[in-house]
This record gives C-alpha cells, sequence and structure tokens, in this order.
C-alpha cells in the first residue's frame, strides 16, 4: 500500500510543493514547527532512511541542502534545523525547520495553523528561492 507521501508525490493528494527534480520531492508540512518547516523525501518509496543506498542518501542530503537555503533567503531565522524521525510515515523523509532556538525543532511543541493562502505563498517564496539558486 502506497504511504500518504507517495500518494503526494503522484499528486493524489494536494500538498504546498516548494521543490522536486527526478529523485526528490520537497512540500511544506501541513502542522508546521514554524512557517516554512518543509518536507524532503525520496521519490522511490523507501520507509527507513538508512535502507537508501549510498548514492541516494547522499542526493537527499544535497537536494536537501539546496531547499534549506532556499528557506532561510526567504524566511527569517537564524538556522535551518535538520530532523530525521522516520516513525510517523513509513516513508523515508527529511524535516527542514526554520529555527532561532533549539526549542523550534521540539516536536512536542503545538504545530502552528495557516490558511491555505498562506501555505500558498509561503510555498511560493520558498519555490522562487529554489529556482534562482
Amino acid at each position: 500500500m502506497a504511504s500518504i507521501f507517495t500518494k503526494i508525490i503522484s499528486g493524489e493528494i494536494p500538498c504546498y510543493e516548494v521543490a522536486g527534480d527526478e529523485r526528490f520531492f520537497a512540500f511544506l508540512d501541513i502542522n508546521p514547527l514554524r512557517e516554512g518547516h518543509t518536507l524532503v523525501v525520496p521519490r522511490q518509496e523507501t520507509d527507513y532512511i538508512f535502507d537508501l543506498d549510498d548514492d541516494m542518501l547522499a542526493g537527499m542530503i544535497v537536494f536537501s541542502k539546496k531547499v534549506a537555503s532556499a528557506i532561510r533567503t526567504v524566511i527569517p531565522c537564524n538556522r535551518i534545523g535538520v530532523a530525521v524521525l522516520g516513525l510517523e510515515v513509513p516513508h523515508a523523509h527529511i524535516h527542514l525547520v526554520p529555527m532561532d532556538s533549539m526549542d523550534d525543532v521540539n516536536f512536542r511543541n503545538p504545530k502552528l495553523r495557516f490558511t491555505p493562502e498562506q501555505f500558498k505563498a509561503t510555498a511560493e517564496k520558498i519555490r522562487n528561492a529554489f529556482l534562482i539558486k
């Protein structure tokens, strides 16, 4: 059975896409810790990130670096936090979270709520910055 992320990648479930190439896909987390909280996933459905072959894992990190740079260009923050948790969805993914303090990447924090228009605007800003890089 396809994961929710596979359904997002295929367009069966809508998302706020920020970047993509032939191997990876990035979209806004709909339950964000901060504005710009983005998920990076491989298009290939693999449950556990360390089951990816070395080339795919390295490529995912490099792709995430480009997405993080785009996020940091348009979302005011000190850094982009990186988290790999891997239990909530059986599809390898990396969380990229704009942060000013360690508490900004605490997944126990209440999730923020944004309107669809706010999500669209944030995704567009990140996508445009990604395309320029």
